[in-house]
């Protein structure tokens, strides 16, 4: 993104108040996990259990790191049809926006009809979505190890993610950075007195 260019974009998309703004991303999460890097003494063979049943579901997630707020939905595909009711719901509790990628289904039909303002974000730069450091959370928590169902998986990651979202000063030193709230401030700054 261009320098000032999340600024001059949430500007763009309308977004008046940017508290509660969403940074948002899929995490296809599956009972084939990955395996982790452990410590070890020298010598030690590491044993990793593995999963090799193909099962997953997307985790829908949004951040709000200046105001430490996770707000989180289970879709089974990230088709568009699947993703809109996750935003409807969203915008329904104030949600005043979205910033997230590309993706094809981010700017399917189905999205665009719920209305959210969004904003999107340059292709393949995880490093400018802070729901991309939550979500390197969520598989330190939960990869590395079986589950017997999908179902115990994503309880592993609701648990995790409630716990997180406990405690908003967490959420804020994961993903509350500061050009983001320069940025937000700057384009709240700039509006135009209505």
């Amino acid at each position: 993104m261009e320098k000032r260019g999340l600024a001059n974009a949430v500007s763009t998309a309308g977004i008046r108040d940017v508290s509660g703004l969403g940074f948002s991303d899929e995490l296809r999460l599956g009972l084939r996990g990955l395996v982790r890097r452990v410590w070890a003494p020298r010598g030690v063979k590491i044993v990793q259990p593995v999963e090799l049943r193909y099962a997953w579901r997307y985790l829908v997630l949004a951040v709000d790191g200046l105001g430490g707020t996770l707000r989180w939905a289970w879709s089974a595909s990230m088709q568009s049809a699947a993703l809109a009711p996750v935003l409807s719901a969203w915008k329904d509790a104030g949600v005043p926006g979205l910033v997230w990628d590309g993706a094809a289904s981010h700017r399917g039909r189905a999205v665009r009809a719920v209305g959210l303002p969004t904003v999107i974000q340059p292709a393949a730069s995880p490093e400018l979505n802070p729901a991309e450091r939550i979500f390197e959370e969520v598989r330190r928590a939960v990869e590395g190890r079986t589950y017997a169902t999908l179902a115990d998986k994503q309880q592993a990651v609701e648990r995790f993610l409630t716990d997180l979202a406990a405690t908003p000063s967490r959420v804020r030193s994961l993903a509350g950075w500061t050009w983001i709230a320069a940025a937000l401030h700057s384009a709240t700054e700039n509006r135009a007195p209505s």
